[in-house]
């Protein structure tokens, strides 16, 4: 094999799309029960609230840390019955995308891949809180960042280098 092709071949290797999972961690983890314990001699028919925010930051060239921030909300009438807030953390390798395709996969794959072990944690704080199960429903996690794309292009941008989708 001459030079040139040995060459091609290895900034071919170089070029060639990488995605890797290396490290999945809870970051942060609250869990309060303000009006506890008589909350519990309520009637449980709670209003809940779920809130979504997804950054990311990279770590090196091609290490990227993604956080994923839920928090939830279960109120009877004006009385919280309990707050908890999970921010369940993922270290990705993601190279040899172009920077919209890494911003993608950024924004919405890791997010999704983080998810389910976020709501792991949720139910099991709020099972042994002593209420009733939690169980979150999927999340479509492209529609949020599409979302939130499109608030970006209506704004100016700041080029801190977080990737945020609420």
């Amino acid at each position: 094999m001459s030079e040139p092709e040995q060459e091609a071949i290895a900034e071919g290797d170089q070029s060639q799309q990488q995605f890797a999972l290396q490290k999945i961690y809870l970051k942060d983890i609250s869990f309060e029960t303000p009006n506890s314990p008589a909350i519990f001699t309520e009637k449980w028919e709670p209003s809940v609230n779920v809130e979504l925010q997804s950054s990311g930051k990279a770590l090196d060239e091609n290490i990227h840390d993604v956080v994923l921030t839920v928090t939830v909300t279960a109120k009877l009438g004006e009385k919280t019955a309990y707050l908890v807030e999970v921010q369940q953390a993922g270290v990705f390798t993601v190279a040899g995308f172009s920077d919209e395709e890494r911003t993608h996969m950024l924004g919405s794959y890791c997010p999704n891949i983080l998810f389910p072990y976020a709501r792991e944690a949720i139910s099991d704080l709020v099972a042994k809180g002593g209420f009733p199960q939690m169980l979150l429903g999927p999340v479509n996690f492209d529609a949020m960042y599409t979302e939130h794309l499109q608030r970006q292009q209506a704004k100016p941008t700041q080029g801190d280098g977080e990737i945020a989708v609420h």
